[in-house]
């Protein structure tokens, strides 16, 4: 710890079940609740805000996210498909 760092003890209001739960989570990566609250200040610190991208849950681009997740499951069914009709094709020519 740098000599000029001075710790502050804090208090929080969390719910209680997610309290739980992280600490739990927390404890399986080998690091406790107050590490955590640390290592999340410093980041807020370093990039001058939040570490992460906060939104509000937006339904049609939840909905444009599952359209193209099924666009792309129909191209890799249909990339499939081909590459059995070619593997069959080159099977029958080999006959």
């Amino acid at each position: 710890m740098n000599a000029k760092e001075i710790k502050v003890q804090t208090s929080l209001r969390i719910d209680k079940d997610s309290l739980a739960d992280a600490k739990e989570i927390l404890n399986e990566v080998g690091m406790n609740f107050s590490e955590a609250v640390n290592i999340f200040t410093k980041m807020i610190v370093k990039h001058k805000g939040l570490p992460f991208e906060v939104k509000i849950p937006n339904n049609e681009q939840d909905e444009l996210t599952q359209k193209l997740y099924r666009a792309l499951e129909e191209v890799a069914q249909i990339e499939n498909a081909e590459k059995k009709a070619t593997k069959a094709r080159d099977f029958l020519d080999e006959l």
